[in-house]
């Protein structure tokens, strides 16, 4: 005979499945984030279409190399000394004081980020198990049922922010995350010559693009089928 639930594991077994779609938007950008930290992605996003040269010299190939050095940086354990070493042929620094420390801030910024990431598949899995454990399999579908849908919520309402003002956009996510003013340079530092304005709209809109199918990929994996009678832990003999 099937074991009836009782009221506690009833209860626990909510708090699961609302735990796991509120984190499941969270865990989705994260991701896609990490897929981002690539070097195919930056060398693919120089040669699309309508890239903007930089007007002060560097070549694609330079581009491609320097950002490659940077984005090892923000993931990788070195000081700011591995990009305050880097020199034009001239011998000058390529980074300026502002620039380097505005790349610690990224670093610690995304460094974190990945640690949260990391913890938060590991609760997920947890929640995901304890579901399972105390209301049968409907439990952790309908989890990550709703967080299938609080994340195309979200994304739906920021691809409408990107759609009409990017600049809000990408100005509130870094005063939500550094100190005002450290963050802003001349066009003609190495930083916005290597990632301009198209490079972060474009990083911005692959996210929502990645997150917004995954999650309608999930919403779909996860759908109630009619035709398939919901496990019910009271229900029948064993």
């Amino acid at each position: 005979m099937s074991r009836e639930a009782s009221p506690t594991h009833l209860r626990l077994s909510s708090l699961a499945r609302l735990a796991i779609g509120v984190l499941m938007p969270v865990v989705l950008i994260l991701t896609n984030v990490r897929l981002l930290l690539t070097p195919l992605f930056v060398s693919v996003e120089y040669s699309t279409p309508g890239f903007p040269d930089d007007p002060y010299g560097f070549t694609r190939e330079e581009r491609v190399r320097l950002a490659e050095i940077a984005r090892a940086y923000v993931l990788n354990d070195a000081g700011p000394e591995f990009l305050a070493d880097l020199r034009d042929p001239s011998g000058i620094a390529l980074y300026n004081p502002r620039e380097l420390s505005h790349m610690v801030d990224v670093k610690v910024l995304v460094q974190t980020a990945l640690g949260v990431w990391l913890g938060l598949v590991v609760v997920l899995g947890l929640l995901a198990f304890a579901a399972w454990r105390y209301d049968g399999q409907a439990a952790v579908r309908s989890g990550f049922n709703l967080g299938a849908r609080l994340t195309l919520y979200l994304m739906v309402a920021l691809v409408g922010l990107l759609v009409l003002s990017f600049s809000v956009l990408f100005t509130g996510f870094h005063q939500v995350f550094f100190q005002s003013g450290t963050w802003v340079f001349y066009y003609s530092d190495t930083l916005i010559r290597l990632f301009p304005m198209r490079f972060w709209r474009d990083v911005f809109a692959l996210l929502m693009v990645l997150t917004l199918v995954e999650a309608a990929l999930l919403l779909w994996v996860t759908r109630r089928n009619p035709a398939t009678r919901d496990e019910s832990p009271a229900s029948g003999l064993g």
